[in-house]
């Protein structure tokens, strides 16, 4: 059933997207269709579509009350937009209906669970009451269950708030029953917590454990958790408020990681051994993954920075883009990222340039320039004495570029955006621990009219950056101090 708020969204969006022009997006990552986006929802495959929902405001390009954004896609890099699925219009969400999963039933419906908000006043203060949510549909649209909320704080264990218990990601175990996890914060055990939930039929959800407490020490808040298992070991994933630095492992702000361990069921215990940011770009928050139908875990996430993403002017049409999905896989202890394998059907225009020497200063190499680029290269020393420092400089011109630079003596890899056309003080610096202390190193960047992502080796460590450079700005530069190799394998993307 349409609501009037849903019925309003889905016109709006209609009328509004026509003022974008295609030229104003980024070429081949999602941006909201109309207005703002940030975290996505519901991420899935469902009747033979990959499905994205993602929090959505229409009606402005900033952070407002929270509907549910929906685009498909047959190959993960095209996406069509359909009608906005959820309005804040019920007694139970009627200030945002915001992050949450799906999961396909076995009558072939398609069941969302959400977090509903409702504001109250609380010491002269307002803060959402949040609850858990159902949704029932048919990969178009949604009806919101009669019984909601489903999951309220008579469901969570004692101390946690009902101001912070949000963001549930659902999916199907292996004896046939349904499981969730959510988040919630309890000041006893220094902040956030993941609980997990269990349901027989997707509609009556019961706690069953705490799968892991921050003790204050990463963050305050946890958000968005995904907890899945991969090459034999139990990852769990959240995105953390208020993060302290960690020498180069974590950064000030808000950020996300991931712990790798093993999960006993019987006992209800995660027991973690290892911990690591997933991202250590400037822009990246929100992951939610899935399993596609030939196994393969992807990762897709929001690609921003809540620092840095309302200081935009009221008439920017729309703010907020996906990163790319990005296949996953653990070795040695790691989590490994790479873009998915179906952006190389739209690689065109082959450039290749081996070993080439250069020396103190920079060069450009014919035929290796663009703004939508998937670039490959590799930096080695050109003698015995490593080299000072290797900078890759793209989208650039005599005013902006934006630099991914390597000291090898300090095994440190940056990212800069300060010359890229930004005009406020916010973060434009991230650095990596990378190692390769003998200068070898090997780096991928995918390029887009509106952010890059830098993937190092096999992909052990990824950095995102938007970037606001104007589009003639299509030149990439290479610069050394001291003497180096450098091989480049370049292709345009053409969509």
């Amino acid at each position: 059933m349409l609501t009037q708020a849903l019925r309003d969204a889905r016109r709006f969006e209609e009328e509004k997207e026509r003022e974008i022009t295609p030229d104003q997006r980024p070429k081949y990552h999602l941006s909201t269709r109309v207005g703002w986006l940030n975290d996505p929802n519901g991420f899935c495959y469902y009747q033979g579509k990959y499905h994205l929902f993602y929090q959505y405001h229409p009606y402005n390009s900033h952070w407002g009350p929270m509907h549910w954004g929906h685009a498909v896609s047959m190959d993960l890099i095209h996406w069509e937009y359909l009608p906005c699925v959820m309005a804040p219009d019920q007694p139970y969400d009627r200030d945002g209906c915001y992050s949450g999963s799906s999961l396909t039933l076995p009558d072939g419906g398609h069941l969302l669970m959400y977090t509903g908000v409702v504001n109250e006043e609380t010491d002269g203060v307002m803060r959402g009451v949040q609850t858990q949510c159902l949704a029932i549909g048919d990969g178009r649209d949604y009806d919101k269950y009669e019984n909601n909320p489903v999951l309220s704080l008579s469901d969570i264990p004692e101390g946690s708030s009902k101001y912070d218990f949000r963001d549930p990601k659902m999916w199907q175990g292996k004896d046939g029953r349904y499981y969730a996890v959510a988040v919630t914060n309890n000041s006893s055990k220094g902040g956030g917590q993941v609980l997990l939930f269990v349901s027989e039929d997707g509609f009556k959800w019961g706690y069953e454990t705490t799968i892991a407490s921050n003790d204050d020490r990463i963050g305050r808040m946890w958000e968005c958790p995904d907890f899945f298992e991969l090459d034999g070991k139990d990852v769990l994933m959240c995105s953390a408020m208020d993060m302290l630095p960690q020498d180069l492992k974590y950064y000030n702000g808000n950020g996300t990681f991931y712990i790798i361990g093993e999960y006993d069921p019987d006992r209800g215990v995660f027991k973690e051994e290892t911990d690591h940011a997933v991202d250590y770009g400037i822009d990246f928050y929100a992951p939610q993954t899935i399993c596609t139908p030939d196994g393969r875990r992807i990762m897709i996430a929001w690609m921003q920075n809540w620092d840095t993403c309302n200081l935009h002017t009221p008439d920017v049409p729309w703010f907020g883009q996906m990163t790319i999905p990005r296949e996953l896989s653990i070795k040695d202890g790691r989590l490994y990222q790479k873009p998915v394998q179906e952006i190389e059907q739209f690689r065109e225009g082959y450039v290749s340039h081996k070993d080439v020497r250069f020396s103190d200063g920079e060069i450009s190499l014919p035929g290796v320039k663009g703004r939508c680029v998937d670039m490959t290269l590799t930096i080695k020393p050109a003698e015995d004495k490593v080299y000072q420092k290797f900078a890759l400089r793209f989208a650039e011109n005599a005013k902006y570029h934006t630099a991914v630079s390597f000291r090898p003596h300090e095994g440190i890899l940056k990212i800069d955006r300060k010359f890229s056309g930004s005009r406020r003080a916010i973060i434009h610096q991230r650095r990596a621990a990378v190692g390769c202390k003998d200068g070898c190193i090997r780096m991928r960047l995918l390029l887009d009219r509106f952010s890059a992502e830098i993937f190092v080796g096999e992909g052990e460590k990824v950095m995102t950056t938007t970037i606001t450079t104007e589009m003639s700005a299509d030149d990439i530069t290479f610069f050394v101090d001291g003497s180096a190799y450098i091989s480049v394998e370049k292709y345009d993307l053409v969509m």
